[in-house]
This record gives C-alpha cells, sequence and structure tokens, in this order.
C-alpha cells in the first residue's frame, strides 16, 4: 500500500458530547427551535454530509434556512472544539506512529471546513497526517472525496478505516478496500476486515 485513509468521529475520536452542547447553543441562539439535542443524536448524525445533517434536524426549514443554521451549528461547534477536544480513542497516537514510519496517512471525513484542522490541532496528530479533505471543500459524497484525495496524491493502492454503514458504502463505489472500526458509531454487518481497538492495525498492515 502507499496510504491509509482515515475517517475522524467515531474512528479516531467522540467529539459528540461537545458538538450536542455547541449546536445546542446555536439554536438556542438563533432559531425558535428546541436546543434538546444529545451526544447519542449527534452519533446517529455523523456519518452523513453535511446536507444530509441539516435536513435530519431541520426537516420544517426552507433549504436556504436549513443552510443558514446549519452554517450557524458548524461554526459555533469548531470554536468549542478548539478549546474543549473530543476525546480520542485509546492508543490512536500510537498507532499513528507506529504506521507512519511506513506509510503516509491522510484523513477523508464528510465534515466542514476547518474541523479536520480542529481535529488534528487538538490531537497533536498533525504531524503524523500528509493531507486532508472534507465535504466542506468538495461539496460531493465521500467515495468521491477519497479518489479525489487519491488522484492529488498519486495513491494507487490505499484502504480506509471508517465506522458506519456510509464510510463502507463509499469504499465499495471508490474501489478502496474497507476495514470497519467496529469500536465506532455505526454497524456494518457486511464488513469483511474488523478491528476492535485501532492498535489491531498494526498487526493487521505492518
Amino acid at each position: 500500500m502507499d496510504g491509509i485513509i482515515f475517517d475522524v468521529d467515531g474512528t479516531l475520536w467522540d467529539s459528540t458530547e461537545v458538538v450536542a452542547r455547541s449546536w445546542n447553543q446555536a439554536i438556542n441562539e438563533n432559531s425558535d427551535l428546541p436546543a434538546d439535542l444529545t451526544a447519542a443524536k449527534i452519533k446517529s448524525l455523523f456519518g452523513k454530509t453535511m446536507n444530509e445533517i441539516t435536513a435530519a434536524l431541520f426537516p420544517s426549514f426552507s433549504e436556504e434556512d436549513r443552510s443558514r443554521l446549519g452554517d450557524l451549528c458548524f461554526a459555533y461547534e469548531n470554536r468549542l472544539l478548539a478549546t474543549e477536544p473530543g476525546t480520542l480513542y485509546p492508543g490512536v497516537r500510537e498507532a499513528f506512529l507506529a504506521l507512519s514510519e511506513k506509510f503516509d496517512l491522510y484523513i477523508v471525513s464528510n465534515c466542514q471546513c476547518g474541523y479536520i484542522e480542529v481535529f488534528l490541532e487538538g490531537t497533536n496528530l498533525g504531524p503524523f497526517v500528509k493531507d486532508t479533505l472534507c465535504f466542506g471543500q468538495t461539496g460531493r459524497p465521500k467515495n468521491e472525496s477519497i479518489r479525489i484525495l487519491m488522484e492529488k496524491n498519486h495513491l494507487k493502492d490505499v484502504c480506509y478505516i471508517g465506522d458506519t454503514m456510509g464510510d463502507y458504502d463509499a469504499c465499495q463505489k471508490a474501489g478502496v478496500p474497507f476495514i470497519f472500526a467496529e469500536y465506532g458509531f455505526g454497524e456494518v454487518p457486511e464488513a469483511e476486515v474488523r478491528i476492535q481497538n485501532i492498535r489491531e492495525l498494526e498487526q493487521l498492515l505492518l
């Protein structure tokens, strides 16, 4: 392989408690909707694109109002996570240190612009990651974002580590092998390769 691509939420860290608080603040300050989001609700939404998340949260809003409030939620989220980072899963730092000695590491996520940067800064993992791409930059489904990142970095043989059915489907469409982080947020019955701890990647790939 010439690269490993990671998802973020449910794969590398859990930020749902902080995200729920930030979105509730944005909703409370900028709408008449009840601000009652929970970490569990956020977990059920993570993995979807930004457009899909706002459609699920604000179904009665027009597309314009949905986008406006969604953008505020994402901005509040980035700002709060900059001071209160999510919880890095056990072994992530050690796995990145070991894997980066042999492979270039990348991140592709369905998140907004700025989120991956906040993640990398808050966890001090930036030095291990060669490049990143998100939905906020491409506006495209994850399978297309994976291919865009691969083309940009001249990658031919990679695998993707993720935790949701959306990740699995994206890999199927992109023609990329998928490794299921089953400790994360989703269920992927079809996944052939699974890990219960991220450090198992060292045994699988090194």
